[in-house]
């Protein structure tokens, strides 16, 4: 590749007291991270609880961003949906506002589900699409979905349609597998969601991250991701995530340093962390990343 795909911040979704995306603060946000050594910003991620985002909500945000001066090569979009129908439609209307890709979440109520299955899903969107299909960064997070996309089945996805899936984000954080990953594909865009493994992920071939702690420590994650410059900080960091529901842990620390409270709010069926997580969470932070040591 020409070219590597770099550091897309996982950007969070700030919701107002009535529980509305507050677009003002979103856009505030991407911006920052695009000046902060972010080369784009993917909206309706995981970090920015997609799977609670409705369709005309979706349209909605990314029409603001648009407008608002974003564009569009700059903005990847998450699908996550179970049925090929609203898979096939948001994907669709993303891609024909131009947007630089689309992170496709495999289809996750059905548990147990075969590589076939898979495969046959995966195939029924990529119809629906037809011509529109490109660009198409699949996304294996099995913690989340509980279903993981093997290698094969990247494998034969990308056999099956050149040019519509260009790229894996694993989020799996099994660092074997990752390994299997760049082995056979290497020449696919490999994101690592990881950061414990992004920096090794990245010297191995790995093209980049889309990244939830891209949210709050651009500089140090973008050298990880572009360069695979090892930061144990980056790493310890995650471990203090991942003690409270890694959503509303990274929206504590984007609270934390914007000063702006608006932050803290998820939608249900999350729940924001309390006031003595808040705390730990920023001690660990300052411990880490303001100490005189670092």
């Amino acid at each position: 590749m020409s070219q590597k795909f770099g550091l897309s911040v996982a950007l969070t979704t700030p919701f107002d007291s009535n529980g509305d995306i507050a677009i003002g603060p979103m856009i505030k946000q991407a911006k920052l991270s695009l000046t902060s050594g972010c080369s784009s910003v993917t909206l309706f991620g995981t970090t920015g609880e997609g799977s609670s985002i409705g369709t005309q909500e979706r349209e909605e945000v990314l029409d603001g961003f648009l407008d608002l001066g974003i564009a569009a090569n700059h903005i990847i979009v998450g699908v996550m949906a179970d049925s090929v129908e609203d898979a096939a439609a948001q994907t669709g209307s993303a891609l024909s506002k131009g947007v630089r890709n689309i992170l496709l979440a495999p289809p996750f109520y059905f548990k147990n589900v075969s590589d076939e299955g898979l495969f046959r899903w995966f195939s029924a969107v990529f119809a629906r699409l037809g011509n529109k299909a490109r660009d198409i960064i699949v996304y294996n997070i099995p913690s989340v979905t509980m279903v993981p996309l093997s290698v094969a089945l990247i494998g034969r996805l990308r056999s099956a349609f050149p040019g519509v899936v260009t790229g894996v984000k694993d989020s799996s954080g099994d660092w074997p597998y990752t390994e299997a990953l760049l082995k056979a594909h290497s020449d696919l865009i490999i994101l690592i969601g990881d950061e414990r493994h992004l920096a090794k992920g990245v010297r191995l071939g790995g093209q980049g991250a889309i990244s939830g702690m891209a949210n709050f420590v651009p500089h140090e994650v973008r050298l990880m991701a572009e360069e695979g410059k090892d930061d144990p900080r980056v790493e310890d960091f995650v471990l203090e995530l991942l003690k409270y529901p890694v959503t509303a842990a990274v929206k504590v620390m984007v609270a934390q340093l914007s000063g702006d409270e608006i932050w803290l709010a998820v939608r249900p069926p999350l729940v924001s962390i309390s006031g003595e997580g808040r705390n730990h969470l920023a001690g660990a932070f300052n411990a880490l990343f303001r100490s005189k040591a670092a």
